[in-house]
């Protein structure tokens, strides 16, 4: 049996005194597993992201992190991205900090901008001279280039138009498959969703209402916040 990457176990979290926001929050993430997170805005699920991550503390229960360097895919990676420098110096840093000589790390740079489609000469560019789509290639970049096996990938396609989010969704499977990655893929989107995901959490008001593979949950909704979820997109 595989060994989980991630162990979230009777996880309560709040800010400050306020009550809790996660309410005793169970589940797992295999190796080379892509588990969708989805529910309404302010459901909890950037809180869920910045807990497993250690930037809220875990008021109660614990989280086990099985593989080291997890990392996250934001929605628009602009903001985490070093607007002053080029997307080269960006993606060189975590090697410049782990002493990997200089020529090595162009190396891979160049490497890493080719795997995740974008040409060596993008090293030279600005977050600003970047469009949307290109810009999350570069933040996949960077989860990879640091060698991550566990990424939380929050609202990564939603500000992209649909031809765009095609093609981050393929190559992020395409990444998945060929490196066992694993995902905790957060989304509104139900149809991302069925595409992206093995399994599915349906988060309302902090708690996980109902979890399954994507084919069960998506035909035979046992929950009835589940089941309006599912009816808006026919609608």
């Amino acid at each position: 049996m595989k060994k989980p990457v991630l162990e979230v176990n009777h996880v309560s979290a709040s800010y400050k005194e306020k009550s809790d926001v996660l309410k005793d929050i169970s589940f797992q993430i295999e190796e080379g597993e892509i588990v969708g997170l989805v529910g309404e805005s302010g459901c909890g699920k950037s809180t869920l992201s910045k807990t497993i991550l250690g930037f809220l503390p875990v008021k109660s229960g614990e989280i086990i992190h099985n593989t080291t360097n997890p990392q996250m895919i934001f929605q628009d990676p602009f903001s985490s991205l070093n607007p002053s420098k080029k997307i080269g110096w960006i993606l060189e840093e975590p090697l410049r900090v782990r002493k990997v000589p200089k020529e090595e790390r162009k190396k891979r740079v160049a490497e890493m901008l080719e795997k995740v489609g974008l040409n060596k000469e993008y090293a030279n560019h600005y977050p600003r001279e970047l469009s949307g789509g290109q810009r999350q290639r570069v933040s996949i970049a960077i989860s990879l280039i640091q060698e991550a096996k566990f990424i939380i990938a929050d609202e990564p396609v939603s500000a992209l138009d649909v031809t765009i989010q095609k093609q981050i969704m393929e190559l992020m499977i395409g990444l998945q498959e060929e490196k066992k990655l694993s995902y905790l893929f957060i989304s509104h989107d139900l149809n991302v969703i069925y595409q992206m995901c093995d399994r599915v959490l349906v988060m309302k008001n902090g708690e996980i209402v109902e979890e399954g593979q994507v084919e069960d949950v998506f035909s035979y909704p046992k929950h009835e916040y589940t089941k309006l979820l599912l009816a808006s997109i026919m609608e």
